[in-house]
């Protein structure tokens, strides 16, 4: 008796493609998530210079009003580029933007309290690009009946390591002046 005949199937390498075709897929997916991951830092690096910029800003913004509160500030003197000391302007500022640029009608202000602000014109994630500055505009006196005061417009800039990472904020302050009568009535 003679063996039965087997027919062996032809290999044709569907392992091969198929393994093929999962190796590329899992690359591609492995290529999308460190690009994704890439960009995540640099969206936290230019939130935390964001963060940096906007306290900057708001530390000379701070200075600013403790300047007012704790001197006679007058009623505001026509200021031109550069201010060498605070001083309170008549003249607004009327352009923003123009507080970032150099030679800014502003007073810079460096912060020195914990430690002197690290300022350097290469910039970097551990210096600021330039210390903030404030600029104080007179407003005039408070028009409600009953009380006095003025006011003043605080606009403040702040910058992070780069020039191109800069914050500012604006404020309107009341320096309230309050007059009390401490001797009795002697009909009382």
């Amino acid at each position: 008796m003679s063996a039965p005949i087997r027919h062996v199937p032809r290999e044709r390498g569907m392992v091969l493609i198929t393994a093929l075709l999962l190796l590329i897929v899992v690359t591609i997916l492995a290529v999308g998530l460190f690009r994704s991951f890439g960009l995540d830092e640099k969206i936290a690096g230019n939130l935390r210079e964001k963060h940096r910029a906007l306290n900057a800003a708001e530390t000379a913004e701070q200075y600013a009003e403790w300047w007012l509160s704790s001197a006679t500030p007058p009623n505001g003197v026509n200021c031109t580029a550069p201010l060498a000391a605070p001083t309170v302007c008549s003249n607004p500022i009327t352009n923003l933007a123009s507080l970032a640029l150099p030679g800014a009608v502003a007073y810079t202000y460096t912060p020195t309290v914990p430690t002197p602000m690290p300022v350097s014109a290469i910039g970097g994630p551990d210096v600021y690009y330039n210390p903030p500055a404030f600029y104080v505009t007179y407003l005039g006196l408070w028009p409600v009946p009953g009380t006095s005061g003025t006011l003043y417009q605080i606009d403040a800039v702040g910058f992070a390591g780069t020039p191109d990472t800069a914050a500012i904020v604006e404020t309107t302050y009341l320096l309230q002046s309050t007059v009390s009568n401490l001797t009795q009535n002697p009909e009382q």
